[in-house]
């Protein structure tokens, strides 16, 4: 079974709550349930995480870089600003898959930048939850 590490980033504990318009009703618990139940269809494992801290998302990667098959990141906010993600990412020899809510190239023009999209196998952006869904599925049928 393929052990998949799901980040999430700044805010995203307040999905369903915050701008309800751009990022849908769904919070970040029925996120996790729904990566749970496709993980179980596609025999994936996940360990659902999500913090407001960067140094916190940095130290999961590293410590966990050697023990998954894949590695899903909404980095929120720290997208357009953290190149101590970047680095950190950059050890991780697994597919990186990004992914977002909402598409940040169709908003405001500070969140068009990536640290995390030239390191990723793919970009899942603007599909709302259905953008980790897309993710989970890429992974399995790269495996």
């Amino acid at each position: 079974m393929s052990r998949i590490l799901i980040l999430n980033g700044p805010n995203l504990n307040m999905f369903g709550q915050r701008d309800p318009a751009i990022y849908g009703t769904e919070t970040l618990g029925d996120i996790e349930t729904l990566c749970r139940q496709t993980a179980e269809k596609n025999s994936q494992s996940i360990d659902f995480r999500q913090s407001n801290y960067e140094g916190e998302l940095v130290t999961w990667i590293q410590e966990e870089k050697d023990n998954i098959a894949g590695l899903v990141i909404n980095a929120a906010a720290y997208t357009h600003t953290s190149v101590a993600l970047y680095d950190a990412l950059e050890l991780v020899s697994v597919p990186i898959i990004e992914v977002h809510m909402s598409n940040p190239k169709e908003r405001e023009a500070f969140r068009h930048f990536s640290y995390v999209e030239p390191l990723a196998a793919k970009v899942f952006a603007g599909l709302g939850v259905q953008s980790y869904v897309k993710a989970l599925e890429y992974l399995s049928e790269m495996s």
